[in-house]
């Protein structure tokens, strides 16, 4: 039997706050991938070594979490007053698919610097020293974000002194403005409450916060579901009934924010919503060992992400715990203690992560004007991922 020789395709190997991905310029893509479709999902499977039944994707880019099996497709802009389209695919780990339903805010950090240094930002607009500002189009919610890169003697700063909980190494600062960041059409409260009874078979009938604005997210109190907030992974990725606690309540909360029909649509769409559980602050020690003090912190969260708890926090889930913490009344903003504010330092597994956003009521709905953090990125390794020819 004759197999197909493996194909050279240019890519770049990044991280971008608290995850890793591989990078594409659309047109460096084979033919057949540069369109939506099968061709491009089985590629970037076959990049990253999905589907693994294994669960470690040693066959691939992949590292066996929802942190780092992703992929970055970047093209000049086709949207007026913009720079780069920025299109995220998150792969599954042991199952088929590329789930292409939402954005990824960590690695928002990491497109600035990829489309000033391959040409994608027209070069009159980079400045030789100082911060380039780069506006972006993110495909997948089809909102703007503006990413602040620290310019050095006309290429991309990527060393620095900034310090990001969950990444060991500082690098250069960069700072991404979500602007309008509720999550595709429709508000930014899909039901229209701040706070719903939403009913979990098995689990009972839970207090929620369901918000759209960076990605859509399902909040729900820690002591509702029997934690304390200050959960590290091995606590709940060691349990298999916590898992299927959560994303049971992941699916219910998904219908009941309309973004599935019926239950049996969750599967295929493990990347959004996210479920997350907020507390009081509490004193605990954070994944590296650093003490973190309950009066360092306005609230406790834990998130969700691909069936798994996250290390740290999903960028985009950042914008959403932000955005409901600025608005009055929510889980988020009571667990915070209450109030106005526009602002939120929030503890996570690895630490401490400060966001601000600003959400105002328009005919008597609130929406988040803009949402604000900071990240770093850097490049890990770059040139070209190899393929079998025949593997899409």
């Amino acid at each position: 039997m004759t197999h197909k020789p493996q194909i050279k395709v240019p890519a770049t190997y990044m991280r971008g706050g608290t995850s890793k991905g591989v990078f594409f310029r659309l047109d460096d893509l084979p033919e057949a991938a540069q369109v939506p479709g099968p061709a491009r999902d089985k590629l970037l499977m076959r990049v990253i070594g999905s589907p693994d039944p294994y669960g470690k994707q040693i066959d691939g880019m992949g590292n066996g979490s929802s942190s780092t099996s992703k992929t970055v497709i970047l093209s000049k802009s086709s949207q007026p007053d913009h720079d780069v389209d920025y299109l995220f695919g998150q792969v599954g780990i042991d199952k088929p698919f590329v789930d292409w339903s939402g954005n990824c805010g960590n690695l928002t950090a990491a497109v600035g610097a990829f489309a000033i240094s391959n040409g994608l930002v027209d070069a009159g607009r980079l400045p030789q020293n100082g911060l380039a500002t780069v506006r972006i189009w993110q495909a997948n919610i089809k909102k703007t974000i503006v990413a602040h890169v620290q310019m050095t003697d006309g290429a991309v700063q990527e060393t620095g002194d900034f310090e990001l909980d969950g990444v060991t190494f500082p690098a250069a600062e960069v700072q991404i403005e979500f602007m309008d960041p509720a999550d595709g059409e429709g508000p930014m409260f899909p039901t229209g409450n701040l706070v719903d009874d939403l009913e979990v078979p098995g689990v009972g009938t839970l207090k929620a916060t369901m918000i759209n604005s960076g990605i859509p997210t399902i909040f729900v109190n820690a002591e509702d579901i029997g934690y304390s907030g200050t959960e590290l992974q091995d606590d709940i990725n060691n349990n298999a009934d916590a898992l299927e606690k959560l994303e049971t309540i992941r699916a219910h909360g998904a219908l009941r924010m309309g973004l599935i029909q019926n239950l049996d649509e969750i599967a295929a769409r493990q990347h959004t919503p996210k479920v997350a559980f907020v507390a009081k602050p509490k004193d605990y020690t954070a994944s590296s060992g650093k003490l973190i003090a309950a009066g360092d912190i306005d609230v406790l969260v834990r998130a969700m992400s691909m069936g798994k708890l996250h290390h740290a926090m999903m960028g985009t889930a950042s914008v959403a715990i932000a955005t409901a913490a600025a608005v009055p009344g929510t889980l988020v903003n009571l667990a915070a203690g209450g109030g106005d504010r526009t602002e939120v330092r929030f503890g996570h597994p690895s630490g401490t992560l400060r966001v601000g956003a600003e959400a105002k009521q328009v005919d008597g709905a609130w929406t988040a004007t803009k949402a604000v953090m900071s990240r770093s990125a850097r490049v890990l390794m770059e040139g070209w991922v190899r393929v079998p020819g025949d593997a899409f």
